[in-house]
């Protein structure tokens, strides 16, 4: 490969085929590079895809895109051991042109989204993994491949790399992630009949419906796990802080079966057929975590540059609009011949002005919180369940003496000052 580009990307998720398709799309010659055997292969997410964010990509993408079911109802499971607090939304106008978000699988979405980006020119070279980058007189210049006579030179460097980035911290951009700044999250995709999925859910043809799971879904750890409706297959997993799973001692695949076969999941998933089981690390640090993202011939995008929205479970968006800003700034670089850290700038700082960086550093306190006070999952959500079951049984009582059973039930005075306490503070780091 001595072929010199314009710009080489590292990594075929949705940050680096966005800017590769925008890099092809103004006519710079762009190299993809993909470890897998092909781009999705290797990629995993929940499997909720925001349309708004790839619309800004590719205009209509719906109408051929391999979409599962637009999702026209958002549901949240308090979970206690044997009940759950659930509330949530479904909306119509969610299940109508343009929509607002998609369940996906990343396998077939991710290979549709690079053949859109081969079509504005990009080359796409699979199973390649990129060990270094190259760097000279203070620049990086290209990168080095696993392929026989494998160094490829560019002009710029996008590194879409993932949650690890081994390249941007290679090139001293960020530190050794702590086991509380990344989560390791487990999934199954479950086979079931399409008419099924749409009864047990309440659903229409071809609507879909995500479920969020707080609390004993994840035995108290910091976390979520979810439940997403497929075409014909439902998309079941949970996430937590690497640094939880040391700690209780949970083997990843034990919490999944947990889940699994809790009482309020396993109606959901009876008679479906296990097809697919993966996993994937995510990085939760937030805006305190990132780390350096603009160097001299070189961008970090995406996972690797920390950018996900853990509070409201975005990833993907954040991801393909760090490629479409990371394209505009290459192109404005080879306007100028100038790849330098100055004039890439633009890049970051398109980015943290954007409702990207914004809700990074909305949210920047939030993951700290609540995995320094493990209260808020392990002790309040129980509190809550046990509350409506207290008014909603009926037993003869007053619905006064079981308000005052709920009160008496909250603690001391000293521990209900603390609760209120605790939710002062949940409310100012989410404000």
């Amino acid at each position: 490969m001595s072929e010199r580009f314009d710009c080489i990307i590292v990594g075929a998720g949705p940050a680096g085929i966005s800017c590769a398709y925008e890099l092809g799309k103004g006519g710079a010659k762009v190299l993809l590079l993909e470890r897998g055997e092909y781009p999705g292969s290797k990629n995993v997410m929940g499997g909720v895809l925001y349309r708004q964010m790839m619309e800004d990509v590719i205009p209509d993408f719906y109408k051929e895109a391999p979409l599962e079911r637009p999702i026209v109802e958002q549901r949240f499971m308090m979970m206690d051991k044997e009940s759950a607090v659930t509330f949530g939304y479904k909306g119509m106008e969610w299940g109508k042109e343009p929509f607002n978000n998609f369940t996906v699988l990343r396998a077939k979405f991710d290979q549709w989204f690079a053949s859109k980006a081969v079509e504005q020119g990009a080359v796409l070279v699979n199973e390649t993994v990129v060990t270094e980058c190259i760097v000279e007189n203070g620049k990086v210049v290209g990168v080095r491949t696993d392929r026989p006579d494998g160094d490829v030179y560019a002009d710029v460097v996008v590194l879409a790399d993932g949650v690890n980035s081994l390249l941007a911290k290679s090139l001293g951009f960020h530190k050794e992630y702590r086991p509380d700044e990344v989560a390791l999250a487990t999934m199954e995709i479950i086979k079931l009949d399409k008419k099924i999925i749409e009864d047990r859910f309440n659903l229409e043809p071809d609507q879909g419906c995500t479920i969020e799971l707080f609390g004993d879904a994840t035995k108290g750890i910091l976390g979520t796990g979810f439940l997403y409706t497929n075409k014909g297959s439902l998309s079941i997993g949970v996430g937590t802080l690497l640094s939880g799973l040391i700690k209780h001692k949970i083997r990843p695949h034990e919490l999944l079966d947990y889940v699994k076969n809790h009482p309020m999941i396993r109606p959901y998933l009876q008679g479906g057929e296990q097809q697919e089981y993966l996993a994937h690390l995510i990085p939760e640090g937030g805006y305190k975590s990132m780390g350096k993202v603009v160097g001299n011939g070189v961008i970090v995008v995406g996972d690797a540059a920390q950018l996900v929205n853990a509070i409201h479970r975005e990833g993907s968006n954040l991801a393909m609009t760090s490629g479409r800003f990371a394209a505009e700034a290459v192109l404005n670089a080879m306007e100028m011949e100038d790849f330098t850290e100055s004039t890439l700038d633009q890049y970051r700082i398109k980015l943290m002005d954007s409702f990207v960086g914004q809700d990074m550093k909305k949210y920047k306190d939030s993951t700290h919180h609540f995995d320094k006070f493990p209260q808020y999952f392990g002790d309040y959500i129980p509190m809550m369940n046990q509350a409506a079951s207290q008014m909603f049984t009926v037993d003869g009582k007053s619905k006064w003496e079981k308000q005052k059973k709920i009160w008496k039930d909250i603690g001391t005075p000293r521990e209900k000052i603390k609760i209120a306490r605790d939710m002062y503070r949940a409310w100012k780091v989410m404000k």
